[in-house]
């Protein structure tokens, strides 16, 4: 997989756009000055949760005598639910946080930003290719960067897209990750019968 692909790839698991509204919720409650350092470290400990996921990815299969077949089936099936959230929201509220409440890692940085599908691709690319860490750590850069500038101008996309845009793109976002998803699924299962 290229490092665009990858990027690409984490970037519509972790679904800034379909997580815009739940952030707005979550946030709506707060002082307007505090709602950026509270974007922006979550936001950074979603980062390193990542990179600590890319990195000791491969040690934590070896010791859960996982094989790579079964995070792509396993990782496949996880996007594929999601993507069919994305595509058919469920109703009811998902941060569980009291009004006036700040969030600090959940459930922002984890599991909207840093949710377990990333963290289970993190792994599937680490363990499928270890020899290109570095470049995971551009694609895991990129796909959270690009989170980052999405949600850190929230205001903006919100006003732009307004809310059914918002869920428009996050329906397509859910196709593309459907595809992605069987992809790895497809995948999982070749490598598995080539034994």
């Amino acid at each position: 997989m290229e490092i665009i692909s990858a990027a690409v790839m984490l970037f519509l698991i972790m679904d800034p756009l379909g997580n815009l509204p739940v952030i707005l919720s979550i946030l709506r409650h707060i002082d307007p000055k505090r709602r950026r350092f509270i974007m922006i470290r979550e936001l950074l400990i979603a980062l390193v949760i990542l990179l600590l996921f890319l990195f000791c990815g491969q040690k934590m299969l070896n010791f859960l005598h996982v094989s790579t077949e079964t995070v792509s089936i396993s990782g496949g099936i996880i996007l594929f639910l999601i993507a069919i959230r994305m595509i058919f929201p469920q109703p009811g509220g998902v941060s569980g946080l009291a009004a006036g409440e700040e969030p600090f890692i959940v459930p922002m940085a984890i599991p909207m930003i840093a949710g377990p599908s990333v963290l289970a691709s993190l792994l599937l690319l680490a363990n499928q290719e270890p020899g290109r860490t570095g470049d995971w750590v551009i694609a895991v850069l990129l796909a959270w960067g690009a989170s980052f500038i999405i949600l850190m101008f929230y205001e903006v996309f919100n006003r732009l897209l307004g809310e059914k845009g918002l869920k428009a793109v996050e329906r397509l976002m859910g196709l593309l990750l459907i595809m992605i998803s069987t992809q790895m699924f497809l995948d999982g299962i070749r490598k598995f019968f080539q034994f």
